[in-house]
């Protein structure tokens, strides 16, 4: 088969964007509240971007980084870049500046566009070409000349996105082409997206949920708001004026965004579907913030490197507290639970979860060993352990390194989290491992709750009546839940937890007595 009758049937995120652009002009393509951009609007200032990469001598495989908060310029650089076949690393500007370092000398970027105010934390970083935001950038893109899109292969990366591991640096995965549209696609076809509905982008840009479902609304016609960060004034004017297909919900928000609604409550223009990370977020959370929004809860299991594949098509009805949060497995991915060993195992047993499919990313950055590691067989394997049931679905046991070895026995930590996160006065929950003397670890956990009434007692009794002796914690310690410490995601940091616990640092050092 000739080459050129391959070529035809390849395609590139800007070459789909342009396509969209052309064939509705005047519809609004990203919205921030101060500007109201259309698509040919943005083509435009995205060709003319392209223009000044391309005269700048960037090209195809060139890394080109981000350091932003959430901004309209943030999404004409990632499709600038998609014409180029340059990559963008987007940096989470949260980090400390060793980390900062450590991600920007990494991926070896050609040129970083960054904020003014964010700048400094760049300056101490050696050989790298610092462009601001601004004026500048504006003069810039108007006297710029577009230039011709570069070929691109749909294995050719797009974006570099950190991910947050418990433990060391982050890693920076490569997410293609050809992974970005297929998770358009199955983003689209799962959810039962209607093409020009409108996707919030508030958490920020350098996590997979707005990057990838940003561009999957640009890919598809629709409006793409854009707010930076968790602002409950400006997610409640969204939602009044925009029909969203899925409101993304973040464990860490939820409990605030509940008291929001509940002071000033809103008619919604139309919500599909709300939530995400259910496993996270207290089931009393998750039937009230329905009720509120009339959305079901949209019962996700995917990450960075595989999109909402493998596990995110499950939803929880309006006005209901789970007791089981079975998923379901999405289309468009092949998924297998393994042992130790690589195995299959059979349902109800635990195992590793490995996929398969085209949303995959394409490997984490100068890591070969890594690489070579988590995708032995053929499957990428995603260090999350779970239990198939007869009738086809999933249940998340937990991640594998957080397992707590006590007394020669296997316990996970979301099981007990699941008991404890029962309790309607409890709003979040974390069990960490600590060394034992006596059993080499046992488990921790640590709670905020609600009302001060709950003890220690209370927990423990719920304890005694849901789980075997072993897994039972060894000890409470209350906290606040703003103190929880938490990645950019809203996930809690256990590593940080069980530093508190290691090295005597946690700020209650006499937590109550066990009963």
């Amino acid at each position: 088969m000739e080459r050129t009758q391959l070529q035809a049937g390849q395609t590139s995120v800007y070459g789909l964007f342009r396509s969209r652009s052309l064939s509705s002009p005047h519809a609004i393509a990203l919205d921030d509240g101060f500007r109201r951009i259309t698509y040919a609007q943005l083509l435009d200032r995205v060709d003319r971007l392209s223009g000044w990469l391309f005269a700048r001598g960037i090209g195809r495989g060139d890394r080109v980084a981000i350091l932003s908060r959430n901004r309209i310029e943030y999404v004409e650089l990632e499709l600038a870049a998609a014409a180029r076949g340059a990559i963008v690393a987007c940096l989470n500007w949260r980090l400390a500046g060793p980390e900062l370092r450590h991600c920007v000398e990494l991926v070896s970027p050609r040129l970083v566009l960054t904020e003014p105010d964010l700048a400094p934390a760049l300056a101490e970083i050696p050989d790298i070409a610092l462009f601001e935001f601004g004026p500048g950038y504006e003069a810039n893109i108007q006297a710029a000349s577009p230039a011709d899109a570069a070929t691109i292969d749909p294995e050719d990366g797009l974006v570099l996105l950190y991910t947050s591991g418990t433990t060391g640096l982050p890693k920076a995965a490569l997410v293609s082409h050809r992974a970005m549209i297929a998770r358009a696609m199955l983003y689209t076809s799962e959810l039962a997206i209607p093409a020009t509905d409108a996707f919030i982008a508030w958490a920020p840009f350098f996590h997979m949920v707005s990057t990838d479902h940003a561009l999957a609304t640009l890919l598809r016609g629709g409006t793409v708001v854009i707010i930076d960060g968790y602002r409950a004034d400006a997610l409640r004017s969204a939602i009044s004026r925009y029909r969203i297909s899925w409101l993304v919900l973040i464990p860490g928000m939820i409990e605030p965004f509940i008291a929001e609604l509940k002071a000033n409550p809103l008619t919604p223009r139309g919500i599909g579907i709300c939530g995400a990370m259910a496993d996270l977020v207290p089931p009393h959370q998750i039937a009230e913030v329905t009720g509120l929004l009339g959305a079901p809860y949209l019962n996700t299991f995917g990450s960075t490197e595989t999109g909402l594949a493998p596990a995110t098509r499950a939803l929880i009805p309006v006005g209901t507290a789970p007791e089981r949060l079975s998923k379901q497995l999405s289309a468009f991915c092949e998924v297998r639970l393994v042992d130790p060993e690589d195995n299959e195992v059979p349902p109800g047993s635990p195992g590793e979860m490995t996929l398969r499919g085209p949303t995959l990313f394409s490997g984490y950055w100068n890591a070969t060993e890594t690489n070579a590691e988590d995708f032995r067989g053929g499957w990428f394997h995603m260090g999350d352990v779970f239990r198939q049931s007869p009738d086809g679905t999933v249940d998340f046991v937990d991640r594998a390194k957080y397992l707590i070895k006590t007394g020669g026995e296997n316990v996970y930590p979301a099981e007990i989290e699941r008991v404890l996160i029962a309790d309607s006065r409890v709003t979040d929950v974390a069990v960490v491992r600590a060394s034992d003397s006596r059993w080499g670890e046992a488990p921790v956990a640590f709670i905020s709750r609600s009302d001060q009434s709950l003890t220690e007692a209370d927990l423990m009794q719920r304890c005694r009546d849901a789980l075997a002796g072993y897994k039972r914690p060894r000890e409470i310690r209350f906290i606040d839940f703003d103190e929880f410490p938490r990645s950019t995601s809203g996930k809690i940091q256990r590593h940080t937890l069980e530093a508190w616990l290691r090295d005597g640092k946690y700020r209650d050092s006499k937590p109550e007595p066990m009963s």
